[in-house]
């Protein structure tokens, strides 16, 4: 009887003992289903929705009840909190935004339950949907002992194979990767651990080991430990060294890069030890979207940006990830891939060619009057009337160039004044600009002044993703601040005060000393 009413009231039709939450309505689900999750994953759920063929990776198809971020063993159901967790917190470097705050607890529950309505397997009585029994994180975890550890089970056991030496993700077989419905998959950039699937922290890293990634090459470790090949700790210790190579915590997004003026020559090498001892900045890139063709999945997904200035000259470091050298042949396949799935614009896809990496950082042509103005160009390259200045970089043939861009379809090249140096290594460019900071041609070229704040912004093209042209990553505006040395009086003048001051002190204790003494004398 109480079931037939909780059918009836639109209740999930499945065993309650599934659920963690209070009863959940399908019913309402499905309205949030249909407003929110539709357009990517399809009326039917099948991962087929009208977005989701400008997205890599694909929206997840819910009919196979195939998941890939779970607490249970792989080929099994996830559980209802790992749904409801996917909903709240998003899955980073995808589409799928975090839920929770937009929508309440009630619809987020709701919609749990819409979704498994897709698969018949949610329905099967027989299924015993549990999490795995997982162990505590043993300590150590950074210490030089376990990152060694780690290192060797990574090598062992073919991390590398698609992760890469470095893990950037350009191993021998990230190139023939694919998921289980046939589309191009990279393999992770281990150095990115804030746009792991499912989270980031060590603790995290050890359940995905654990669990695999259904759906994907990548596997369950679990059996390795039952078949002795390696320890519970061993698996913690590799996912200890896989967290160690991303920063300490996610990279802040500043406004301003701040670019000290050192004593001696600027650095023109990417490699100069001068770049170990500055401070270094990210600023995310996303697809260019606004005018055909558009490009909705970029593989440059953001830039690390350090500069120093000797006064005369500025030197602009610049390195990101990218997983090949391009042209490279080895990739073109995976290329011609990427570009049938991912939709750029009306026009059919187009046709795998042997593009470059490029990168390009832009500039107005003159700052603005006022050193408080914020007027700025167009982002998106300027305009016909109003260009902006660009420095560009291909990696093939290897040259940098200076000019101004009138809007993606139109640079024209201005002579000399920047030189570039690049390198690349494991999957990481590291690029390095250099020009005066005076130039003869104030007319066109910007000026760049010591203490104002300099607009600026980033463009990155991955050739072996298909990209180039208006098929690019881009960045909004930033700043840069050429940082003026600190007189020497600004650190003497508050030194001078202070011994000024305790001198002062000292005085009038002394003469506070004798007063007290002579009436004390006086007195006897």
């Amino acid at each position: 009887m109480i079931s037939a009413l909780l059918l009836l009231a639109g209740a999930a039709p499945f065993p309650i003992s599934h659920s963690p939450f209070p009863v959940q309505d399908t019913t309402r689900g499905k309205a949030v289903y249909v407003k929110w999750c539709a357009g990517c994953h399809g009326d039917g759920g099948a991962g087929d929705g009208a977005a989701a063929a400008h997205m890599l990776p694909r929206p997840r198809n819910f009919t196979g009840a195939i998941y890939k971020i779970r607490t249970t063993a792989s080929g099994q159901l996830p559980t209802d909190v790992d749904l409801m967790r996917a909903i709240d917190e998003g899955l980073p470097g995808s589409a799928m935004p975090a839920w929770k705050g937009r929508l309440s607890d009630a619809e987020r529950r709701d919609v749990v339950a819409y979704i498994k309505t897709f698969s018949s397997f949610f329905a099967d009585t027989s299924q015993h949907v549990a999490a795995l029994k997982f162990s505590g994180e043993p300590s150590g975890a950074t210490g030089a002992t376990a990152l060694k550890t780690g290192r060797q089970f990574y090598d062992s056991i073919g991390c590398r194979k698609c992760h890469g030496d470095q893990g950037r993700g350009d191993g021998p077989s990230a190139p023939t990767l694919k998921d289980d419905a046939g589309f191009p998959i990279f393999a992770a950039d281990l150095h990115q651990s804030w746009r792991f699937r499912g989270g980031g922290s060590a603790m995290e890293i050890y359940h995905r080991l654990r669990t695999g990634l259904d759906g994907t090459p990548m596997p369950s470790f679990s059996d390795l430990i039952d078949q002795k090949f390696l320890t519970d700790e061993q698996l913690w210790r590799l996912a200890q060294y896989v967290r160690s190579l991303s920063p300490p915590e996610p990279p802040e997004v500043r406004d301003v890069i701040h670019a000290p003026q050192i004593v001696g020559p600027t650095p023109v090498s990417p490699d100069d030890s001068t770049w170990a001892r500055g401070g270094r900045y990210w600023f995310p890139l996303v697809g260019q979207v606004v005018r055909k063709g558009r490009w909705f999945a970029p593989a440059v997904t953001g830039v690390w940006v350090q500069g120093v200035h000797d006064g005369r000259t500025l030197a602009l470091r610049v390195s990101w990830d990218d997983r090949t050298q391009s042209p490279d042949s080895a990739w073109r396949p995976f290329e011609q891939r990427v570009l049938e799935t991912v939709a750029g614009d009306d026009s059919g896809p187009p046709k795998a060619e042997p593009w470059p990496d490029q990168l390009a950082v832009q500039f107005p042509r003159r700052l603005p009057e006022s050193p408080a103005g914020m007027e700025r160009p167009y982002f998106l390259m300027g305009s016909e009337t109003d260009p902006v200045y660009q420095w560009r970089w291909t990696s093939s043939p290897r040259k940098s160039v200076a000019g101004l861009a009138r809007g993606i379809d139109r640079f024209d090249t201005l002579p000399g004044a920047v030189a570039a140096q690049a390198s690349f290594d494991h999957g990481e460019w590291r690029l390095v600009f250099t020009r005066a900071l005076a130039t003869p041609d104030t007319a066109n070229e910007v000026q760049l002044a010591a203490g104002r704040a300099i607009p600026v912004a980033f463009f990155g093209w991955d050739g072996s993703s298909g990209e180039h042209g208006s098929r690019m990553a881009v960045s909004t505006w930033y700043f840069l601040a050429l940082d003026r040395p600190t007189p020497p009086g600004v650190f003497i003048s508050p030194v001078l005060a202070m011994l000024v001051t305790l001198g002062l002190g000292l005085v009038v204790v002394r003469r506070a000393q004798r007063r007290a003494t002579a009436r004390a004398g006086r007195q006897r």
